[in-house]
Formats: C-alpha cells, sequence, structure tokens
C-alpha cells in the first residue's frame, strides 16, 4: 500500500516522493493517522480501506473552502486516492501547539470572519458529506427551519430508528424542531461543521482548521459545538462576539444545534448517548 501511496504523492507533487519515514500518529477515531516523510519534507496522511475513499474526498473539498479564509491555517491537500489495500488523503504535516488567551481572541475573530465573509444564498451544499462516517445530506433549500429540521435532525433520527434505537415518534421532534426555529432566516455561512478542540489547533500562533464536515448553514451552529463537550477558552468567545456578536436568541437555539451532535455520536458510538439524547428531546420540545 505504502508504495503505491508514495507513487500518488510524487505524481501530485512533481517529484520523487520516497518514504524513509513513517511514525503512527495517535488520536483519529476514525481513520489511521501517520507523519510520512522523505528527505525534503514531512506529510500527514490518513488511511481506511478503499470503500471510504469518498469521506477523504469530501473532506479535501471541505478544507479547500475553509483555505480561502487568510486569517486561518488550513492544511494544504497534496492528493487523495486509492488502491487495492486501501484509501488515502495525504496532506501539509504541520507543527501544532496551543494559544495564549491573545491567540485565543484572534481565533475567535477569525472564525467570526469565516462566518460572516464566505456565505451563499441558500441552506446547504453542493454534494452530500460526512460528518464522522456518517452521511450528512445537504440538499439546497431556502427554508432553514426546514432544512435543519429535515436534513440534520430528522436524517439522525431515521438513522438511529434504523439501529434499533427508541427515540420516540420521529415526525413529531421534526415538526418540533421546525416550530422552534420558525421565522429564524440567519445568513447561511460557510460552516467548518464539526467545531469542537479535537479538529482545532494553532501552527506558529495562528488558529488552523482541520477534519471539517462543511456546508452553508447558521453560523451558530459552529458555534453550540464548540460549547457542547469543552468550551473553548473564554477569549475566543469574546474575540468572536467582538468581530461579530451572535444573534438574539442563541441560547434557545443552542441547545436544538447541539441535539445534531449529540444524535450522531448515539449514531456513531452506540447506546451511551442513548439517554442523553432522550432526556434532550425532551427538555427542547416538551418542557
Amino acid at each position: 500500500m505504502w508504495n503505491a501511496i508514495a507513487q500518488q504523492i510524487s505524481d501530485a507533487i512533481g517529484r520523487d516522493f520516497k518514504i524513509r519515514e513513517r511514525q503512527r500518529i495517535s488520536g483519529g477515531d476514525i481513520h489511521q493517522a501517520y507523519r510520512v516523510a522523505d528527505h525534503h519534507c514531512a506529510l500527514f496522511v490518513k488511511v481506511n480501506r478503499r470503500d471510504q475513499v469518498e469521506l477523504f474526498e469530501t473532506e479535501a473539498h471541505g478544507l479547500g473552502l475553509l483555505a480561502q479564509s487568510p486569517l486561518l491555517t488550513v492544511p494544504e491537500v497534496i492528493t487523495v486516492g486509492d488502491c487495492a489495500e486501501g484509501a488515502f488523503i495525504a496532506l501539509q504535516y504541520l507543527e501544532m501547539g496551543n494559544g495564549s488567551d491573545a491567540q485565543w481572541y484572534q481565533f475567535g475573530q477569525a472564525v467570526a470572519s469565516m462566518h460572516r465573509d464566505h456565505a451563499q444564498s441558500l441552506y446547504g451544499y453542493d454534494d452530500d458529506n460526512y460528518i464522522g462516517t456518517t452521511l450528512q445530506p445537504n440538499r439546497w433549500q431556502k427554508n432553514w427551519a426546514e432544512f435543519f429540521a429535515e436534513q440534520r435532525i430528522g436524517w439522525q433520527l431515521k438513522l438511529a430508528q434504523e439501529r434499533g434505537y427508541r427515540l420516540g415518534n420521529s415526525a413529531q421532534w421534526i415538526d418540533s424542531c421546525a416550530e422552534a426555529l420558525r421565522g429564524h432566516q440567519p445568513l447561511p455561512s460557510l460552516l467548518h461543521g464539526d467545531l469542537w478542540r479535537g479538529n482545532l489547533a494553532f501552527v506558529d500562533g495562528q488558529g488552523c482548521l482541520f477534519d471539517p464536515a462543511c456546508y452553508y448553514g447558521d453560523r451558530e451552529t459552529d458555534m453550540a459545538m464548540s460549547t457542547l463537550f469543552s468550551p473553548l477558552p473564554r477569549d475566543f468567545y469574546k474575540g468572536y462576539d467582538a468581530e461579530w456578536p451572535l444573534d438574539p436568541g442563541y441560547g434557545h437555539r443552542e441547545g436544538i444545534y447541539q441535539l445534531y451532535h449529540l444524535l450522531n455520536h448515539l449514531n456513531l458510538f452506540g447506546g451511551s448517548y442513548l439517554q442523553q439524547c432522550q432526556r434532550k428531546l425532551q427538555e427542547l420540545f416538551c418542557d
């Protein structure tokens, strides 16, 4: 497999790339990750089964969109490919670290600028993509409440039902979600889609984003994900609000947007998230 990967990297960069070093990197739940290097440069390579190549293709497309934001660091995509033994994506290798308070503040400003400056007229994306290994439908829609209720909450509820999880009347939950968001028509911002601590870092003091699940939607969904499991430092949110304050009512919508990720974790990682999802549905739509 590695000879085939090296050859495809060579074709992409226009010179011979022979792997002299290969080091396994821990931390991923989905793919195997490696630092590989020749005598000239190091690359970050993720590998998986051959039938997972579409995940890498959609990741590459999302990284290309995020890279349009000049205030953010995004790893450059070298190539995506497959061979008989598997599929892979090769990225620029970046030395990542932690940020100071001032750098977190600037990171918040940069994310707000991305949300504001890269927008669409509709909600969705050109293609369906993935959040983790879960297919994420992205059919373009004009109405945000309908988009989120149907293609986010409704889709995850359908997957959960197929896996045998009991979450009540899905049609009722979808209607309740659409009603709760009724009249909220935010700017369709470019979203990272899975904005949490594991998908961001600092490179030379600048905020870096990776592992996206991009689409165009309410910027509040990124912010809600960022607070779900382990909120980012306060300076990040101060910087964001200084650049583009969140709209009134965000506190009510935050839980609805977090529900999407809780349901996705249920579908990805199993029943340990079931009770949390059940409680969240009751809390949001029955109280």
